[in-house]
């Protein structure tokens, strides 16, 4: 791949400022190899594991007992363990102020704006935390949290995790079943709900689904509902249903205290987040807390630039593990930035609006949204100040070159544009933000700090300049603990170490750069990325094949421009011809069996659909007859002949 021209360099100033050069000149004295660059830094970083993760969790300041050993069976992936001495509390490390400075700023849509300072954080989360102890949750415990993207939701995690709980969330938008596939695995105890949410200015009911999702939740003793459809009566909406507490109630017999943080050990439990279900119901991963606090402290400060009182904002719900990441910012002191509702509402610059009245400092969106910008003509940069901006992520999918160039003019000329790439499987990016390094249009800047990143071919080995599978060949602290329900690891193993043993798999398709960077070319599994949004396609087919009109279904993510669209064919039930009343019906129950997000851009009928001869459909084949591309191993399906309608259809 011919290297590109350069879109931005950081300045002098900006380089010798930021919290990456200071990191390797404290390091340096650990290092043999006189060369200052930042592969010579990345290379450390992986062959010493040992030295550089116990020189982040001194150079963050991680509040815990660090113990005596850093790094023991590091040659086994899994299995690796990082701190096993270690006793730490993740909220601790995350409520490390008490004064009236802002820690949360939260705007929505429709136009609510809310100041919760760092002393208001603090003494809700210790009355809280001491409600849910005297409900009788305690370390290892499961919340499930069924909230908007406002201060409550950050407040629940942060008093669950103080006293060592596992918290699990999920999008209001989710509707019953999808609310169940994924809480119903978790077992929680304690459920909290909103009474309801907007989006483009419409409001949505939440409670009147809560009895089914209950029946589906056998484990839940209380439910606290978070109100937030009128916050002007927050007792108004007070729910008829036995069992459910509003918040303020729940927690109004306690006064706010210093917290009673559990310290416990590295790889205690903090969060089960959950895959996108491509093969049935979500897996469900379980992340341990000292993992996901390190990979977030060291992607914040030394990727991110990241620094005490910078105000930090991720365009997210509660159904992405951005949230959590975004949430993380609070452990490097900076103010983090909640946005409730539609990106475009009340009109295209709304973030923008956001970012010029927060002072915002870093900005994170999806490609997606930077493409509905540009094809609406909208120039934030003329009409917006921007000048506290110094930061622009984006990920969910890959940004296209035409997505860099439109920020460079159109946004912001002087700002660190990079586009990251991780996931949910790690909490945690593999390539991502290097302050020191040009922005190059379509390219990730390169691997993060202490993650073994590497492109192979099918057969196993590293390739440079040529497309192959994202991977990474050594351990990293946020490996997930594993799956729940797989008691064995069986499945924990398969999805990730069996393609290549003792390499993790990521499933991106990617390319390495000539410059050190990386491209990712999309998901090699079928998982859809749509807009940013993550779905599984067995999210869709589920809902879509329960109509009695539609026999089999089958979706695809297809590229268009910048961003990706969703595109569900489906095979009716003999005799049946779609139609416009059919499609609006097959759009409602996705919107309100899945999620608005799951509902496909075009529906298109076919009268059969490729599979294996072993009987599972292939969405990757049509994926690629889709892009007009060759499909491989056709030998290997029982009716090839199917593809052939797939071609030219959309």
């Amino acid at each position: 791949m011919t290297a590109k021209p350069p879109l931005w360099i950081p300045s002098r100033e900006r380089l010798r400022a930021s919290n990456l050069v200071h990191f390797a000149a404290l390091v340096a004295g650990s290092r043999e190899e006189g060369d200052n660059s930042y592969e010579s830094l990345w290379r450390w970083s992986i062959e010493q594991q040992e030295e550089f993760w116990s020189a982040v969790w001194d150079w963050c300041g991680i509040v815990g007992d660090k113990g005596s050993r850093v790094f023991v069976d590091g040659d086994h992936m899994p299995g690796a363990r990082y701190f096993p001495d270690a006793r730490l509390n993740f909220a601790e490390n995350l409520l490390r102020r008490r004064t009236d400075e802002p820690a949360i700023i939260a705007w929505s849509e429709a136009g609510r704006r809310r100041v919760v300072s760092w002393r208001e954080l603090y003494d809700l989360v210790s009355r809280l935390a001491q409600a849910m102890r005297d409900a009788g949750v305690g370390p290892g415990d499961r919340v499930a949290a069924l909230l908007p993207n406002v201060p409550e939701a950050v407040v629940v995690m942060l008093a669950a995790t103080s006293i060592g709980a596992v918290l699990s969330t999920a999008s209001p938008d989710f509707g019953v079943r999808g609310v169940i596939d994924r809480f119903g695995q978790v077992g929680p105890r304690l459920l909290f709900v909103t009474d309801g949410y907007t989006y483009r200015l419409k409001r949505h009911d939440t409670l009147a689904r809560v009895p089914a999702i209950l029946d589906g939740l056998p484990t839940v003793e209380r439910t606290i509902v978070v109100p937030n459809l009128d916050p002007a009566q927050p007792g108004s909406q007070a729910p008829e249903t036995p069992g459910l507490v509003q918040l303020d109630t729940f927690i109004r017999p306690f006064e706010a205290r210093a917290i009673d943080f559990a310290r416990l050990p590295f790889d205690h439990p903090l969060y089960v987040l959950f895959s996108s279900g491509t093969t049935g119901v979500p897996k469900c991963i379980v992340h341990r807390a000292g993992g996901v606090l390190l990979q977030h402290i060291k992607e914040h400060q030394l990727h991110c630039d990241i620094k005490a009182g910078d105000r930090v904002f991720y365009f997210t719900t509660l159904g992405w593990m951005m949230w959590n990441w975004l949430v993380s910012a609070l452990a490097s002191e900076a103010t983090i930035l909640l946005w409730d509702g539609s990106p475009v509402h009340p009109g295209n610059d709304a973030l923008f609006d956001f970012a010029d009245g927060t002072g915002m400092t870093l900005m994170g969106v999806s490609p997606g949204y930077l493409g509905a910008l540009r094809k609406e003509g909208v120039s934030p940069g003329d009409t917006h100040d921007l000048s506290s901006l110094r930061t622009l992520l984006c990920t969910g999918s890959p940004l296209a070159a035409a997505g860099f160039e439109y920020v460079y003019e159109h946004v912001k000329r002087d700002v660190h544009l990079v586009s990251i790439s991780g996931g949910t499987d790690l909490c945690a990016c593999f390539v991502g933000a290097i302050p020191g390094w040009p922005v190059r249009a379509g390219e990730i800047q390169g691997p993060a700090l202490g993650m073994a990143v590497d492109v192979f071919s099918p057969g196993g080995s590293s390739v440079d300049g040529e497309k192959g599978e994202l991977v990474c060949t050594r351990p990293f602290p946020s490996l997930p603990l594993g799956f729940l329900n797989d008691d064995d690891g069986s499945r924990y193993r398969g999805t990730y170490f069996e393609r290549f043993p003792g390499v993790w798999h990521h499933g991106d398709y990617a390319e390495k750069t000539g410059t050190g960077g990386y491209v990712i070319h999309g998901r090699s599994d079928a998982t859809l990325n749509v807009h940013g949004v993550r779905i599984g396609t067995a999210e869709i087919y589920r809902p879509v094949e329960g109509m009695p009109e539609v026999a089999e279904a089958l979706a695809v993510g297809q590229r268009r421009g910048e961003g990706t669209r969703m595109v569900l064919f489906v095979r009716l039930a003999p005799g049946l011809r779609l139609d416009d009343e059919l499609r609006d019906r097959i759009r409602t129950v996705l919107r309100t069996q899945a999620s608005p997000r799951h509902v496909p851009a075009r529906i298109v009928q076919v009268d059969d659909i490729p599979r294996t001869r072993s009987g599972k459909i292939v969405e990757l084949a049509v994926t690629a007859v889709v892009h007009g591309e060759p499909v491989k191993n056709v030998e290997a399906l029982a009716n090839p002949e199917a593809l052939e309608q797939f071609r030219e259809r959309v």
